[in-house]
């Protein structure tokens, strides 16, 4: 089974993003000291490199019951993100519809507003 994910991220502090992968990387105990000076140079070179360190697809699924990860790859990148552009319209993607969480809001309040019509307040 392939699940995809799509996020789209605000990173408001590019330092503490940076930091963070860094620290990931010292901690790593399966990357050798070799594999350590690239990684550090690449994360110090691109928030979104270092958003990559810290992304773990196992943590996504890790706890489902009945799943075990096969394979994963992810990547970052830096992108312009303008949320009234159609290119970004996440209603649907590759026929696919997609969730969102203020979508639910807007119908619950449309729902309360249409079930509430014609009563008053005695």
């Amino acid at each position: 089974m392939r699940l995809r994910v799509d996020l789209v991220l605000q990173v408001d502090d590019e330092d503490a993003v940076t930091s963070a992968a860094l620290a990931r990387i010292a901690d790593d105990g399966d990357m050798t000291d070799a594999e350590r000076l690239p990684a550090r140079n690449t994360v110090n070179e691109d928030a979104a490199e270092a958003l990559a360190y810290l992304v773990d697809p196992f943590n996504l699924v890790g706890d489902v019951p009945g799943v075990e990860l096969q394979q994963a790859s992810w990547s970052s990148e830096q992108i312009d993100y303008d949320p009234d552009s159609p290119e970004w319209d996440l209603d649907e993607v590759d026929g696919y519809e997609i969730y969102d969480a203020s979508d639910k809001s807007d119908e619950q309040d449309e729902q309360g507003d249409a079930g509430n019509e014609g009563k008053t307040d005695n």
